[in-house]
């Protein structure tokens, strides 16, 4: 894999007309199984059979929220999108249905690698989740929490600290080797697609020691799967996101060598 961490989505082996072209293909023939409205029924999960299947987790939000579900944000579509990146510019066997949906304490979550999170600043956690997070961390899962800004950070944060305790929230830089592990991603100078917020990224270590894995990674101030759903739009200029993408892809090879 490492041979191609110099690859961009512009300039590689794939241009970028064929890459975002790949997640057009066939966007109108799917269109009515994809779209669905929020809250409404998710697409039947898949079984395991040793791809990568792209895990969102589920939660019952705060503040009794039901008009939609954060957890759901971008889905379907992020999901059909991504996973069609990821398998044209990577050797990974990738599940292109979409995407499984999961919760926190179900033990099915430990037969994949890594996980999702849309909007944190809307989890909640029982107390068997929390012990089903944190065993799934303690056994090499990864987690990244996406789509939150703001104010949104204290709850992130405060459910964090219910599920690992004792662990600090470092902020991450470009150096770090997620960065590098396909994509050399060289500026993290992002901001939020709506608010504009400059984008931090945050992780957790295990035994809090940033010389050992990475098991969380927080896009605070960002985004990432709003790119992705919206990549066969004109939501957002190439540049944003194809680094999306590039985050993305990163996360996966990462999670999977480490």
């Amino acid at each position: 894999m490492k041979a191609h961490s110099r690859w961009s989505l512009v300039g590689g082996r794939w241009g970028l007309a064929t890459l975002l072209g790949l997640v057009v293909l066939g966007a109108g023939l799917l269109a009515a199984q994809r779209r669905r409205d929020r809250g409404g029924e998710a697409l039947p999960n898949t079984r395991y059979d040793g791809k990568f299947t792209f895990v969102r987790l589920r939660y019952v939000p705060r503040f009794g929220r039901t008009f939609d579900q954060p957890w759901s944000h971008d889905y379907p579509r992020a999901e059909f999108h991504f996973g069609k990146i990821l398998s044209e510019v990577s050797f990974t066997r990738t599940y292109l249905g979409g995407g499984n949906i999961l919760t926190l304490d179900d033990p099915e979550l430990f037969k994949y690698p890594i996980a999702y999170m849309s909007e944190p600043g809307f989890w909640t956690l029982t107390p068997q989740e929390a012990e089903g997070l944190r065993s799934y961390l303690a056994k090499g899962g990864f987690v990244i929490f996406d789509d939150f800004e703001g104010n949104h950070w204290y709850n992130f944060e405060e459910q964090i600290r219910v599920v690992l305790p004792d662990a600090r929230l470092v902020r991450l830089d470009v150096s770090h080797p997620i960065f590098d592990s396909f994509f050399r991603i060289e500026s993290l100078d992002l901001t939020h697609p709506y608010f504009g917020s400059p984008s931090e990224f945050y992780g957790i270590f295990e035994d809090n020691d940033p010389a050992k894995r990475l098991m969380v990674i927080a896009n605070y101030n960002n985004d990432v799967a709003e790119y992705w759903e919206f990549s066969d739009t004109d939501f957002a200029p190439i540049e944003l996101t194809n680094e999306a993408y590039k985050l993305g892809v990163n996360y996966v090879i990462y999670a999977m060598t480490h």
